[in-house]
């Protein structure tokens, strides 16, 4: 029996529904997902198994102009995600804006199959939507090109479809039992900073980073310390609120999802920590997985 396996890597600007379409090829919350741009810091693996191939989905950092050290590495997995890909899925939307020109490049001359997906097509009419695909057809010749809805999961079987016939031949990548790449560490920290990104606003989701310090698993529940990492003493007190009813709502919000995550009791406990500069500091930055 012929085996195919490959890696798929997703590539686009932020907000333009990445993580959405991960978690629905996958069939599992893997990459946190909200309407603040740049949610997603990290390269996050999710592995689709079938008796004959193996689909290795890689989310990446949508594509930013770096102003920190952090938008630096974060575009580092992009390059990575260049390199190494069998297939390229590049997502677009409806009034996407351009696509860094340097990227299309490379994927233009890289000869690796690639599917451009344009997604959010339930806002926009047939006639919008039938423009995009001549248009991304004329940037890429060799792609093919698919309108699709993640969140409503239309047209996506199109989409896996398209993947398995572009797959090279080549043995699975990783134990076929194998969700993600990630540990469960990495997923609580994940979580913690979902409701970051969902319970404030302006720009403390973006000074924000979770460090799990410590999960001591027992019997009948798991212990969790985990520090929030903020730049300045004023968010460290619009996290924490007033009477500290600010970030209890936000441990309990974030335990609620992480006992389904992990499908245990979980004690929760959180702290938040000032670092000047986090953002542009490698010792930090290593710390939180952006340097490896």
């Amino acid at each position: 029996m012929i085996h195919k396996a490959g890696f798929v890597n997703i590539l686009g600007n932020p907000n333009v529904g990445k993580s959405t379409l991960m978690n629905a090829l996958v069939g599992e919350k893997l990459a946190i997902i909200t309407s603040k741009a740049q949610t997603t810091r990290h390269r996050l693996m999710g592995i689709v198994n079938g008796e004959d191939f193996q689909i290795v989905y890689s989310d990446t950092p949508g594509i930013v102009d770096p102003h920190y050290k952090l938008h630096e590495y974060m575009m580092k997995f992009i390059e990575t995600a260049l390199i190494d890909a069998d297939v390229f899925m590049l997502v677009t939307q409806i009034d996407d804006k351009a696509i860094n020109e340097d990227i299309l490049e490379k994927i233009k001359i890289s000869n690796i199959p690639t599917i451009v997906l344009i997604n959010k097509i339930d806002l926009a009419s047939q006639e919008k939507v039938i423009q995009l695909m001549e248009e991304w057809q004329q940037k890429l010749p060799a792609a093919q090109v698919i309108p699709v809805s993640a969140l409503n999961n239309f047209n996506l079987e199109s989409v896996i479809n398209k993947i398995r016939s572009l797959l090279p031949e080549n043995p699975p990548y990783f134990p076929k039992d194998e969700l993600t790449d990630k540990t469960q560490r990495f997923f609580v920290s994940e979580i913690i900073r979902e409701k970051v990104l969902l319970n404030y606003k302006k720009e403390i989701p973006y000074s924000v980073e979770v460090a799990v310090e410590a999960f001591k698993e027992e019997e009948k529940i798991i212990r969790i310390f985990a520090y929030i990492f903020v730049t300045r003493e004023t968010q460290k007190s619009i996290i924490i609120g007033h009477q500290g009813k600010a970030i209890k709502k936000l441990g309990t919000d974030a335990r609620k999802d992480i006992e389904e995550f992990v499908g245990k009791q979980v004690f929760l406990e959180l702290s938040v920590k000032v670092v000047k500069d986090w953002r542009d500091k490698d010792s930090h930055l290593k710390r939180f997985g952006y340097i490896q």
